[in-house]
């Protein structure tokens, strides 16, 4: 691991070349309007430079150019093993510049460079050499059949995929994404959110340099409701995957709909709930998890452990040792190494986490800690890591998906009773429970309407399992092999001998 200092980074941030335009067919470009946008760093306030502002006009160029080079066959048709060397490379490639994406994502949204640098990178990197090395390692089928046919069930690329990433963590969505697009042959347009774009422009330079064919994969920054509409309306984009709020996620159904019927897989909002037990293996354990599971990212996370619900019989004692481990969470300087809460993604956003805060006073919640902007000399946009005591499940804090770091505590009696409120909510991306009882969490874990379900730990898993939700947290399904069907037709072809 790198021991640069915060002079350091701060340097290389001086140094730092900042691309902020469209890359469509290998070649960097303006938008077709030539209109851009202010990137703005939410660490400091500077102003990081202009970023091109695409709309319908790009996405027409950027569609067309995917769908000739799909049809091409340069990429969909290429020997898998060689598909498999190109991914392997760029993990490599994106190796080799860990630090420079790890500084464009914090400088972008504001994330600590710690963690940008140790939990990110690597893990962006990860998603696409192991979806890399998947590519000859998944099989088609052969149907049970009469000695005189033959059933073979085969996959096939979709076509031209649209990915719309969101900003909380660009580099490893987008990675997410990719990985499994790529390695099965698909043409990909990448549209960034307006508030992260960089690490996505600077991520497909280096697919080029590791020799992915121009055209397969597009860059197109912008805004959602310009470039990110007409990809979701173009008649010739097949398949549209996106990870973002439950809002955007049902329009962008409803363009499916509107135009040609593309395959649509969200990953929407949560509001998870951690569910401490009395008998839970180790209390400040579960303390020290709850801490980090609402700060982490400045609890800018779908998983963010939001709702922390504790049985009445332990509460005071847990309460004790969750405010002692919250003292090891604080606001700092993004470009620190030794901050492990940085900035939000940018003034608008502040505004919007501050807005629950009161609303939590408003309703009568107990401010236990927290509650306030802060380092607002630096110029940033920083906020208080904040817990609310005497939450009831109706709340608007425990109800809506604030983003930020705000923790509702709730409080239960029986097993039952804690299922209830954990399932009481339009969301169902994860939950986790701490108990030593083996039955009571096989149980407790069934019957909670998750997709991710974390025991006696919280926001465990890696690349080789499925992350997605129920209900509205949409149907998409990213890591493990999984997502490999996301970007896959099946073909039946039945011969007779």
């Amino acid at each position: 691991m790198t021991t640069l200092t915060r002079a350091d980074w701060e340097q290389r941030a001086k140094n730092l070349k900042i691309e902020g335009r469209a890359l469509i067919h290998g070649e960097l470009c303006e938008a077709v309007s030539a209109a851009t946008f202010e990137c703005v760093s939410p660490v400091d306030g500077r102003l990081l430079g202009l970023v091109a502002s695409c709309d319908a006009a790009d996405a027409e160029l950027a569609v067309a150019d995917a769908r000739a080079t799909f049809e091409s066959g340069v990429w969909s048709r290429l020997k898998p093993v060689e598909r498999k060397k190109i991914m392997v490379r760029f993990a490599d490639l994106m190796d080799a510049h860990a630090e420079e994406l790890a500084l464009l994502e914090t400088l972008d949204m504001g994330k600590p460079i710690s963690d940008a640098l140790s939990v990110d990178v690597p893990g962006a990197s990860r998603a696409i050499r192991w979806s890399g090395e998947a590519i000859d390692k998944i099989y088609d089928e052969v149907a049970a059949t009469p000695h005189d046919e033959l059933g073979l069930i085969t996959r096939e690329p979709v076509g031209v995929v649209a990915a719309i990433v969101p900003w909380n963590f660009p580099l490893i969505m987008t990675c997410w994404k990719l990985g499994p697009a790529l390695s099965t042959g698909n043409s990909v347009i990448v549209k960034p959110s307006e508030k992260s774009p960089l690490t996505a422009i600077r991520l497909a330079q280096l697919a080029l340099e590791a020799g992915i064919p121009a055209g397969v994969l597009n860059v197109l920054p912008g805004f959602g409701h310009t470039v990110g509409k007409a990809l979701a309306l173009h008649m010739d984009v097949d398949t549209l995957v996106f990870t973002g709020s439950t809002k955007i996620a049902k329009q962008l159904m409803i363009y499916a709909g509107e135009s040609n019927m593309k395959r649509v897989w969200l990953e929407a909002g949560g509001k998870s709930a951690n569910i401490v037990f009395a008998d839970a293996p180790c209390l400040k354990a579960a303390a020290e998890a709850a801490a980090a599971a609402i700060c982490f990212n400045q609890g800018e996370m779908c998983t963010a452990g939001s709702r922390l619900l504790i049985e009445r019989s332990v509460k005071d004692e847990f309460m004790a040792l969750l405010l002692e481990a919250m003292k090891g969470w604080k606001a700092g300087h993004a470009l620190d190494p030794a901050t492990n809460v940085g900035a939000l993604v940018d003034s608008g956003h502040l505004n919007s986490v501050l807005s629950y805060i009161e609303a939590g006073h408003a309703e009568n919640a107990k401010l236990l800690c927290g509650g306030k902007r802060t380092l607002e000399e630096t110029g940033g946009v920083y906020v208080e890591p904040t817990i609310f005591d005497n939450v009831t499940n109706s709340m608007r804090i425990a109800a809506e998906e604030i983003f930020g770091p705000v923790l509702s505590v709730i409080t239960f009696d029986t097993t039952e009773e804690a299922i209830q409120i954990a399932n009481d909510s339009i969301y169902g991306l994860a939950a986790a429970i701490w108990t030593s009882n083996l039955s009571k969490a096989h149980l407790a874990a069934k019957a909670l309407r998750v997709g991710s379900m974390w025991v006696n730990q919280y926001d465990g898993g890696d690349m080789t399992a499925p992350f997605g939700g129920y209900k509205q947290s949409g149907n998409g399904r990213d890591k493990s092999l999984h997502a490999f069907d996301k970007y896959t037709e099946l073909k039946a072809t039945w011969i007779k001998l």
